[in-house]
């Protein structure tokens, strides 16, 4: 398995992305506390995915056990923090080309499975299938058993592609307004290597 994500445009629902719309919907609505912060988190998020994936593919293309497995992130309003061992100037090209793919349509780069929406999709999963459960199997405690495997193997099966969706409508958006400033070796931080991606919002 490669780290190379799909090219294709990610539509599968018909919403394209359009390169105004988080604009759009900033003016229209800029009297919402926060509302920037957050439009401006979901691509932060999407720009950390895609500098991990071309990180990724630098590195000789491997998922399992290669870069992408030993590469940690967190994104905030004002950029991403990349923990892991990778020289800063590697980082620098990354995100500047992941930058460049996601805007000339390289939207599944926005997606990544090693996300913590995914954890936390599965977790929300597994607590509402076996709340469901608990509703409908009888109380004894066999019955309560079956109900926790049948919860737990449905939301383990169902939660890879609810977790995609999840990222692809609600975590990431294609950072149309992002322009990078600059990328900072912080040292370690943790026991981690750490590099911070500074960003800027641009209308």
């Amino acid at each position: 398995m490669t780290a190379t994500a799909s090219t294709a445009n990610h539509a599968p629902f018909g919403f394209a992305p359009v390169p105004t719309q988080d604009a759009d919907f900033l003016r229209q609505l800029s009297f919402v506390p926060g509302l920037k912060e957050l439009l401006t988190v979901r691509q932060v998020h999407a720009l950390e995915h895609a500098t991990v994936w071309v990180l990724s593919e630098m590195a000789g293309g491997l998922v399992d056990g290669g870069m992408g497995d030993r590469l940690g992130g967190m994104s905030t309003e004002t950029g991403f923090y990349i923990y892991g061992a990778v020289d800063t100037e590697q980082l620098r090209r990354a995100a500047q080309t992941a930058l460049h793919r996601m805007l000339g349509g390289e939207w599944n780069l926005a997606v990544h499975p090693r996300c913590g929406t995914n954890l936390s999709v599965g977790i929300l999963l597994t607590a509402g299938l076996l709340m469901g459960a608990q509703l409908v199997l009888p109380k004894d405690p066999l019955g309560q058993i079956l109900g926790l495997g049948l919860a737990a193997t449905a939301a383990a099966s169902i939660a890879p592609d609810a977790g995609q969706i999840a990222q692809r409508y609600l975590t990431t958006a294609i950072p149309f307004n992002l322009a990078i400033l600059s990328v900072e070796n912080q040292g370690d931080r943790w026991g981690q290597p750490t590099h911070f991606v500074r960003v800027v919002w641009v209308d």
